[in-house]
Formats: structure tokens, sequence, C-alpha cells
């Protein structure tokens, strides 16, 4: 009679390990697929291509869903996101993305964020691109007080460009 007993027990405890097992399976398999959906809704513009009419480069980004126009770039060929900030004067880089890639604190200055008023650093970036639209030798600020990854590409890259929003995309011409 013991032996049926311990015999029940390690089929019911092996049946519940199996379900823990087949549930954590399920719960990996979700999150792998909703990572993406995920990502895709903060940043549609992962997957740059550049369209050349001429001379003239052409890309096209699409609004994300909170009305921002994020996407994939580089800085001196190394993967960043970038949020496009015509409010930026320069490209603004948070300080863990800037040591990330090795970039070099220049001089300290005082700025105003919509963080409010912080100590940030003065760097040049040699390489900035999106797609093959790229500039190069430009101004940076390394800014302590953001987090996150994604860099504010400001006015310091679009201004020498040519763009034009329309319904749901903005256009960026070299």
């Amino acid at each position: 009679m013991q032996k049926k007993s311990k015999q029940h027990d390690f089929v019911s405890r092996t049946g519940t390990g199996m379900i823990v097992v087949a549930w954590i399976v399920f719960l990996v398999l979700l999150y792998t697929i909703f990572e993406d959906q995920l990502l895709q809704r903060n940043n549609p513009n992962q997957n740059i291509v550049t369209t050349v009419n001429g001379l003239q480069k052409e890309v096209v980004l699409q609004r994300n869903v909170y009305g921002h126009y994020v996407t994939s770039g580089t800085i001196n060929n190394h993967p960043v996101t970038f949020l496009l900030d015509t409010g930026a004067t320069d490209v603004a880089i948070p300080e863990s993305v800037a040591e990330k890639i090795g970039l070099q604190k220049g001089r300290t200055i005082t700025v105003k964020t919509a963080n409010g008023t912080t100590r940030a650093y003065r760097t040049r970036l040699d390489h900035v691109a999106i797609g093959d639209i790229r500039l190069d030798n430009l101004n940076a600020t390394i800014l302590t007080n953001i987090t996150g990854h994604e860099v504010l590409l400001g006015m310091s890259f679009l201004k020498h460009f040519e763009i034009v929003q329309k319904g749901r995309s903005l256009t960026i011409r070299q």
C-alpha cells in the first residue's frame, strides 16, 4: 500500500512540474512575440530605407503611437535610437549611451532641458547617420539628467536637411 502511495506522490509531483515548465515556456514565448510588437510601436523606423533621386538622398519616417518620430541610426558607427527633437539645439546624448559608445567628455556646461537645469558636457561626433543620410563632425551634448537610451536628434543635425512633415510621415532629404 505504501509503495502505491509513493508512486502516486511521484506521479503527482512530476505532473505538477511538467505543468510549471509548460507555463514557463508559454510565458517566454508570449514575451518574445510581444517584445517585437512593443518595440515596433515605439520605433516603427527600425529598418531604414534610403531612396536616391539623382543626387538627392531621402528617408521617410513614420510617427510612433505616441506621435513622435523615433528611428534607428548610428553615432560613430555605433547603433543608437534617435528621437527627433527640433527643440534641441544639439544632438543630446544620455550619459549612459555616451559612455557605452566611448564619447569623450569635453568642457562642462549648464543647460536647461525639459527635466530642468543640469550639468552637461560638450563633445564632438565623427559621424551621425540615419540610413544613408550622414553628417560628419557635429557638435553634441552629453546630458547627465536623461535616463533611458534615446538620443535627442537636435538641430545641429536637422538644420542641414530639407524636412517635410505630411500626415503621419516625415521626409528628410539631403
